[in-house]
């Protein structure tokens, strides 16, 4: 196993757990990928290197099927899975309940409850469609094609025909804005509505003290069965490995290329080559010395808060990073951990993270514009800034050579490639060379903390190799 994201050590479990032996081989001096944490800022300040909030971990059927509780993970729900201010005071409230959602959004309270219920009610079956590999045979047809008829739709077109409130909109957007697609593209629909349904069951839950605990508690739990965790160990060529039956790397097509690419078919190498890298991500750290100072009442409560004002404005900044342009105003998605986590900082003092997307490949710094987005909503917020520090999109890459030109979602998640995704197949983890799986991100059902790309594949694996 090449790789040690959750997906990495989904894939090393699952193989594990059918008595195999298994060797985990990891380039860094730690395994987790982008699910780490560490102190950025000052000492005694928690920060989550990548990954902050996990409602798709909780609702995943792989981890669903650990008791990670036994092995040191603590979910912790914040008052609020998300709060978005607007301009005057004003801000659309992401409540768990369905009902205290759909009372705050005014006319749109019918609209809404009817649009959600139906897939609230049935969200594990809803989640465990949506994380199978695609093509499968629906196990829920009908449930799948409702979501369907909102999931293909446009972000944009969908909040217009379908909310009347400017705080209904601009909350829908800031959700579908997580897929890293212009919010008139078709299906930039899909993730808003996920995320919606996965806050009504689940909610938006944080690891308590930090997104490592995750780590820790797979890779402690896959020793447990016997399981060999190498770090330090890059793999530039698949020669460099031991023999074994099979080999699945946790990597995108890109470093899959670099290691294996001379092995591999003159189509299939294409193929992977022509596989499309979406936007990146500028980061922002802060270690803060009280609690970000929102205007907003509702946003004290939430473990995330998205900062980018109403529909139009979310629309225009994320068009303008797909035609390769710093939006003035982004996007930026906040969360404050340690208002429900103390372990996160010294007593008294806070936590922040805080992202927005950019042009893939960027070395702008952003945090100016991230930090205006902010003060907008929360005046005196850089008073509160006892530190910051900031990552590009080159640093990304170059602390985790998966998050290619800064992308964090493992390949650009449009309609084409949650479909082809790295290659259309009815197996899409399986390479051309006998017993080599691909099993990142960029294999369905892409990016997100659930484990089910390394799940789908070892489960591939286990059938074609081992005959179990």
């Amino acid at each position: 196993m090449v790789g040690s994201g959750p997906n990495g050590l989904a894939a090393a479990i699952t193989l594990a757990q059918e008595r195999l032996s298994v060797l985990l081989v990891e380039g860094r001096a730690e395994p987790g990928g982008g699910v780490k944490s560490e102190e950025l800022t000052l000492p005694g300040y928690i920060h989550d290197t990548c990954s902050a909030i996990h409602p798709l971990a909780l609702a995943s059927p792989f981890f669903q099927s650990l008791d990670l509780g036994a092995w040191g993970l603590k979910w912790i729900q914040p008052d609020l899975p998300l709060a978005h201010p607007l301009d005057r005071g004003e801000a659309a409230c992401l409540h768990r309940s369905l009902d205290l959602s759909a009372q705050g959004f005014g006319p749109d309270e019918d609209r809404y409850r009817s649009t959600m219920k139906l897939f609230a009610q049935n969200s594990g079956s809803l989640i465990a469609e949506i994380l199978q590999p695609i093509p499968h045979w629906p196990n829920h047809p009908g449930l799948l094609a409702e979501f369907g008829l909102v999931a293909l739709q446009s972000a944009h077109r969908y909040s217009c025909r379908y909310f009347e409130q400017t705080t209904t909109r601009a909350l829908f957007a800031g959700m579908a804005a997580h897929s890293f697609l212009s919010l008139r593209q078709t299906a930039s629909a899909a993730t808003g509505l996920v995320l919606n349904v996965l806050a009504h069951s689940v909610g938006w839950p944080l690891p308590g003290g930090g997104s490592g605990k995750i780590t820790e508690a797979l890779s402690q739990y896959f020793q447990t069965l016997g399981g060999t965790i190498q770090t330090g160990y890059w793999v530039r060529n698949i020669d460099e490995l031991p023999k074994a039956r099979a080999m699945l790397f946790d990597v995108s097509p890109r470093q899959l290329l670099a290691i294996a690419g001379n092995r591999f078919p003159t189509r299939y190498r294409d193929a992977l080559t022509r596989y499309q890298y979406g936007p990146g991500v500028f980061k922002a750290d802060y270690a803060l010395s009280s609690p970000i100072p929102w205007t907003n009442p509702f946003c004290h409560r939430a473990g995330t808060v998205h900062v980018g004002g109403t529909l139009e404005e979310i629309t225009a900044s994320e068009e303008e990073v797909t035609r390769g342009v710093h939006p003035e105003k982004p996007l930026v998605l906040v969360t404050q951990p340690s208002r429900f986590d103390s372990s996160r900082a010294p007593e008294g003092k806070q936590t922040a993270w805080a992202y927005c997307h950019v042009p893939a490949g960027s070395t702008f710094d952003m945090a100016e514009r991230i930090e205006n987005q902010i003060e907008r909503f929360a005046p005196g917020f850089r008073d509160c800034v006892l530190k910051r520090t900031t990552r590009t999109c080159q640093d990304l890459e170059a602390s985790n050579p998966n998050l290619v030109g800064g992308d964090i979602n493992g390949g650009l998640a449009n309609l084409k490639q949650l479909i082809i995704r790295p290659i259309l197949s009815t197996n899409p983890y399986r390479t051309p060379l006998k017993g080599v799986y691909l099993c990142s991100a960029s294999t369905p059902p892409g990016g997100g903390v659930h484990g089910m790309c390394g799940y789908n594949a070892a489960r591939q694996a286990l059938k074609a190799i081992f005959k179990i």
